[in-house]
């Protein structure tokens, strides 16, 4: 079929889609921006928590039960709410411990599609993962997947961190949405993932074909995220992105790096992130005496946030495992010196050590602490990196870059289908 000559129309969605939710809100923001000013036609379907879109792009809201709502979270629904068997399948699986959003979502998205057949040209899937993708493609949509890592890295630590057999039970329940999505990235066309050492983990995990995976990495916004002048720098001041409290984020590491600190100076650390009620680290924080140098910020703009990078002497990515990382990229574009650990992908985005990073090993609070150290003692050190990281940036992650790549990801698609948008080309 040749190119009728109008824009390509794309069907993007995201099961929960707040950049303040965590990277997948975040590269869904940019991601359709820069999809749009490429000519793109780009329509969110999104559940709650809503995403910030760029005015060119239309939202589509398909509601839910928002079982995980602030600040009332596994809330009990009022009867009234609930509507039709999807409501009644969400509730039945958050009240027996597993995490719903992936399936109910897709099965709503797909209802919502089936009533606009032939309205796309294609459907982009941001991690969901869920059955209803299964049933979209036996309706006839060609349907690409991002896959930022798999999500069985996260089960892995969190089950390492689990101390009783209830809470590994709890666990475990919780990601039963994995064998489903083992089963839906298989029966894929397309899946664009983040990393050379993504495609690898996926590929392995999910049993995926390499084949069908392209590397498309993600961007940062290089002209918020980027040094400012006049804002004087606090000594000792860290900062670190930890948007989901969970273990394999590495703060734990972190605090014990900056205990470690703490008996031969003053160090402040600043968390971009929402401390858990339920959270160990908050117990971490007690034992090691640092109440008063840890501060938890959440809720703040872009804006805000490049203005503590700006303050701050050193960022730090203490994650045990990432499959890209977005807070390495925005502390690198904010011109901020960077010590980031080995776990997955991070060594490929920031570059080798010493060049526009200092890497450690992935939970080692004594390198941690050594590396943070050596910078917060070398200014030298600090303007080199700091020149390096931004540079390293502008070269490799730009949102423009990731559009791009994404673009030929689905011309690639339609291609195979028999479908060619040579506008694009």
């Amino acid at each position: 079929m040749q190119d009728p000559g109008r824009a390509l129309r794309v069907a993007f969605l995201v099961y929960r889609g707040n950049p303040r939710c965590g990277g997948q809100g975040v590269y869904t923001k940019y991601l359709t921006r820069e999809l749009s000013r490429l000519g793109v036609d780009v329509e969110v379907f999104s559940g709650p928590p809503y995403p910030i879109l760029d005015s060119c792009v239309l939202l589509n809201k398909i509601p839910s039960l928002d079982l995980y709502r602030d600040p009332d979270p596994f809330r009990i629904p009022k009867l009234k709410e609930f509507k039709d068997v999807i409501d009644v399948l969400e509730f039945a699986i958050m009240a027996t411990a597993g995490f719903p959003e992936p399936l109910t979502f897709s099965l709503r998205a797909h209802r919502e599609l089936r009533k606009r057949l032939g309205a796309f040209d294609l459907v982009h899937d941001n991690q969901c993962l869920g059955y209803g993708l299964l049933k979209m493609m036996k309706d006839g949509w060609p349907l690409i997947a991002t896959i930022h890592h798999p999500i069985t890295v996260d089960r892995e630590l969190d089950l390492m961190h689990a101390k009783t057999f209830s809470k590994r039970l709890s666990v475990k329940r919780w990601y039963g949405f994995l064998r489903m999505q083992k089963k839906v990235a298989r029966a894929l066309d397309q899946i664009v993932t983040v990393s050379n050492s993504s495609k690898h983990d996926v590929s392995e995990a999910f049993g995926v074909d390499k084949n069908k995976i392209s590397v498309v990495p993600v961007g940062v916004d290089h002209e918020i995220f980027k040094p400012l002048d006049g804002i004087v720098k606090k000594n000792g001041q860290i900062m670190t992105t930890a948007s989901s409290d969970v273990p394999m984020k590495g703060l734990v590491p972190l605090l014990e790096a900056v205990a470690k600190l703490r008996t031969e100076r003053e160090v402040n650390l600043i968390v971009i992130g929402k401390l858990r009620p339920e959270s160990r680290v908050k117990g971490v924080i007690e034992s090691l005496n640092l109440s008063n140098c840890v501060s938890f910020i959440h809720g703040i703009t872009d804006n805000e946030i490049v203005k503590l990078y700006a303050q701050s002497q050193v960022a730090v990515v203490p994650s045990l495992y990432e499959g890209f990382s977005l807070p390495a990229i925005e502390a690198m574009a904010s011109g901020v010196p960077l010590v980031a650990t080995t776990g997955g992908a991070i060594p490929e985005v920031v570059g080798k050590d010493g060049e526009s990073a200092l890497l450690v090993p992935p939970n080692d609070p004594s390198a941690l602490a050594t590396k943070i150290a050596l910078l917060l003692d070398n200014e030298h050190l600090r303007q080199k990196l700091a020149q390096g990281g931004r540079n390293r940036v502008l070269g490799r992650f730009t949102w423009q870059s990731t559009a791009k790549g994404t673009l030929d990801a689905y011309l690639e698609l339609l291609e195979r289908k028999g479908k060619y948008f040579y506008a694009y080309r």
